[in-house]
């Protein structure tokens, strides 16, 4: 069984004991988290059930593991022959979850 879930923007498949890495939600570590927006799941016995545009009634169960930031993306911006030089970095925090129940 799995599902296929929108949060943050982005779309994730996912399957019971799955571990992914989503953008930075409210949520303390060890908490549970319910996640809404299921756009797919498929079950062993009725085969594929697709929303329009969530399945209605479905839910991912999730524990969120940590709270963190990914690794440092240098943003370098320059004109040639110009003296214009701006180096940034950024770190994106994400929430580590870990699946642990798909109701539909």
């Amino acid at each position: 069984m799995y599902a296929v879930i929108e949060t943050g923007g982005k779309q994730y498949k996912v399957a019971e004991g799955d571990v992914i890495y989503v953008e930075k939600l409210d949520a303390e570590v060890d908490s549970t988290v319910e996640l809404g927006n299921v756009l797919i799941v498929s079950k062993d016995d009725e085969g594929l059930v697709v929303g329009k545009p969530v399945v209605e009634g479905a839910k991912v169960n999730a524990k969120v593991l940590a709270q963190g930031k990914s690794k440092k993306v240098v943003v370098f911006k320059y004109k040639a022959k110009k003296d214009y030089r701006k180096k940034q970095g950024h770190r994106q925090p994400y929430t580590k979850l870990q699946i642990e129940k798909i109701d539909a």
